[in-house]
């Protein structure tokens, strides 16, 4: 990749636990006071246990979707346990020199597959908590800046490795680099293949 351009925000894949669409109508309840479902879920997050019955929740939706699905225990633990096993695919992917730093979004720009799967699971993890693709409001962004932008469950996690290894995919002419998809594509299998060791899917997030 012979050409940079500065980004506009760093984007990490973080390792999930819950599948968020699971956990949306608890969040629409503990919204209207009722907390019972979302403690179930992640009886361990303090800011959800805490949440007094039948007052309306003062956690916005996306840090609710945050905070209840995210595994925090692969978050907090070391380098070499982490998603890419240290070998620095996360911050690869995380700061793509592409005007807007989304290497998700850049795979599908500029990659053709003959099979639609890779495509819509890309898409999927990109766009998924997007108002017009989730259909419904707030899941995507928070009140402290939280910008949450879509995911794919650990189920979802092994298929899209599986498809990107499979090579039924090619790269368009006008690609925007030189080797930009085989790298992404390469980096992105590093951290699917730690998720999918351990059994957990991914939520991609942008960072201002």
């Amino acid at each position: 990749m012979s050409k940079y351009i500065p980004i506009s925000g760093f984007h990490t894949l973080d390792p999930i636990r819950n599948d968020p669409e699971e956990v949306i109508d608890a969040i629409l309840a503990s919204m209207a006071g009722d907390h019972r479902s979302l403690k179930e879920i992640a009886p361990d997050v303090s800011e959800i246990a805490n949440l007094a019955e039948g007052v309306p929740s003062h956690v916005d939706k996306a840090t609710l979707l945050f905070l209840s699905c995210v595994d925090w225990k692969a978050i907090q633990g070391s380098a070499a346990e982490s998603m890419d096993g240290g070998k620095g695919s996360k911050e690869k992917l995380g700061r793509w020199p592409t005007e807007d730093g989304n290497a998700i979004a850049y795979l599908i720009e500029y990659s053709t597959s003959k099979n639609n799967t890779l495509h819509e699971l890309l898409a999927k993890l990109t766009l998924g908590l997007n108002p017009e693709f989730l259909g419904e409001e707030g899941f995507d962004r928070g009140k402290m800046g939280l910008e949450l932008l879509g995911w794919v469950t650990a189920g979802e996690v092994k298929e899209l490795r599986r498809e990107i290894t499979r090579g039924l995919w090619s790269v368009k002419a006008d690609e925007q680099f030189d080797g930009g998809v085989q790298d992404g594509f390469r980096h992105l299998s590093v951290i699917l293949n730690g998720a999918e060791k351990r059994g957990l899917g991914l939520l991609m997030r942008r960072h201002s």
